[in-house]
């Protein structure tokens, strides 16, 4: 308890704030999922040298209620699951793709009925994406100070600028929902808004190698796309992003190649810079 109050002191929130460590502490989330039908989720993680996220935090604001999870100490898919995937409930994020992202490939969880404050200021202003704090700035007046955005987030302990990020970043988001659900009414853009929301969340909600292939700049061919999908699951067994491979402008460099090309494994070697690579390759394809 003097951790919770020394806590809501230096972030000066008037929300009750709940820092969760341990399995039993998620009993205080559960009952504010009893009680209340409308939230926010925010999460924090790491996604620089692994094939999957590596989720750090997984924030929730509620009215009164802030919750930060650290899923280092526990795992919050039980109770997180049913509110998230229940049609029945609005829940509101900003970016809400990357979000659901992170969600779906670290805990499998296929979130719906979202509302994304970003598609909603998209939609008001001619195409403008703006980032949380510039949202928070206009409807909130207050300033964020966004230093810790990548910070490293699976060290322990987290530094109480840290946790002063993860609670601000959905401590807004309800407020800014309001504001704008009273514009986008009177605009006429609410449905538009709340359906171009889910159908971000179920881009986010895919299986990653289906997302990394529809984001490729072309089509690709057959053997192109064979290439695709080794490098793909070479990337998950070693643990690395796709890119730490090859790039995808090497992609058509590697599928133009011939079995009968002169210094073939060197060329191969050249673009994949491993030796245990590229014999792996050279032997699925040639």
């Amino acid at each position: 308890m003097f951790f919770l109050t020394k806590l809501k002191k230096i972030l000066k929130k008037k929300k009750h704030i709940t820092f969760i460590q341990f399995n039993e502490d998620l009993n205080f989330l559960r009952k504010a999922f009893d009680k209340e039908d409308l939230f926010c989720i925010d999460t924090e993680f790491d996604w620089r040298t692994t094939y999957l996220p590596r989720l750090s935090l997984v924030q929730v604001g509620f009215k009164n209620d802030i919750f930060i999870i650290d899923c280092l100490k526990v795992n919050p898919e039980n109770i997180l699951k049913l509110p998230l995937e229940n049609s029945d409930h609005l829940k509101i994020f900003h970016s809400v793709r990357s979000d659901t992202t992170v969600l779906k490939n670290c805990l499998e969880i296929d979130s719906k009925n979202v509302f994304d404050i970003q598609v909603a200021e998209k939609n008001m202003n001619q195409g403008e994406v703006k980032s949380y704090a510039k949202l928070v700035s206009k409807y909130i007046g207050k300033y964020l100070d966004k230093s810790e955005t990548n910070s490293n987030w699976l060290k322990r302990p987290l530094d109480q600028n840290q946790v002063k990020y993860a609670a601000n970043d959905v401590d807004y988001l309800l407020d800014i929902f309001y504001l704008q659900k009273n514009i986008l009414k009177k605009k006429g853009l609410l449905n538009k808004v709340l359906a171009e929301s889910e159908n971000e969340a179920k881009l986010g909600n895919q299986d990653i190698k289906v997302a990394r292939l529809k984001k490729q700049k072309r089509k690709l061919n057959s053997r192109q796309k064979q290439i695709f999908l080794w490098r793909e699951e070479t990337a998950r067994l070693e643990n690395i992003p796709p890119s730490f491979l090859f790039k995808d402008k090497h992609l058509i460099l590697l599928s133009n190649l011939d079995k009968d090309e002169k210094n073939l494994e060197s060329k191969v070697l050249k673009i994949l810079r491993d030796t245990k690579w590229s014999k792996n390759f050279v032997s699925n394809f040639f």
